[in-house]
């Protein structure tokens, strides 16, 4: 392994500890001691990846963000749109142990963005990158016939609002709300738009 692989390597390993330890304790008690001992390294050189605990914040929220997009573009050429959506809306909703802990991680953002400008824009860009995606998957079946032609960005939008709402209810373990009653719902509310049948697809 060269040496930029393996400073590559600790990088990643540091940002999915402070995934972790952010999700579990809160930003506001996280501390650098934690997360280098959770990603097994010193503080020296966290600090040599890291200067600050908000860098590391900020870091760590778009490492979350980009491995859940890698994993969900690996095939989507091969599936029809309808299916790479219902991908998306799964993906954004906290389905399984992994997602719950990204949803922590936006929870945690939600809240820093309120009071601190690099919080907020940080968000925003966020936000603007998830409603690419949704866009993209939909403009895709928009072209291959799939979906009607449709206000793209309006869809969007309201994919994105839609699972926000439901998530947070998730989150809370409303027990009058499971997975599947939220992404049926949100599939059954933008599917008059997309032309497509109201059943939330078999992923």
């Amino acid at each position: 392994m060269s040496k930029a692989e393996r400073t590559q390597e600790t990088r990643e390993r540091i940002l999915t500890a402070a995934c972790a330890v952010i999700a579990e304790v809160g930003f506001e008690k996280i501390r650098m001691r934690m997360v280098a001992e959770r990603a097994q390294v010193s503080t020296a050189l966290l600090h040599y990846h890291f200067e600050t605990r908000e860098k590391l914040f900020d870091e760590a929220m778009r490492h979350s963000f980009q491995q859940t997009g890698t994993e969900l573009e690996r095939d989507a050429g091969a599936v029809p749109a309808a299916v790479t959506l219902a991908r998306i809306v799964h993906s954004m909703l906290p389905t399984d142990a992994e997602l719950r802990q990204d949803w922590k991680l936006w929870q945690e953002l939600w809240v820093r963005a309120l009071r601190d400008p690099s919080a907020h824009e940080l968000t925003l860009d966020l936000y603007e990158q998830l409603h690419v995606w949704v866009a993209e998957a939909i403009r895709r079946g928009i072209g291959a016939g799939e979906f009607a032609p449709c206000d793209v960005d309006a869809v969007s939008t309201l994919v994105l609002a839609l699972c926000d709402g439901f998530g947070i209810r998730l989150m809370l373990a409303d027990p009058r709300l499971t997975v599947a009653a939220a992404e049926a719902a949100i599939w059954g509310t933008i599917a008059p738009a997309l032309g497509t049948p109201p059943a939330f697809p078999a992923l």
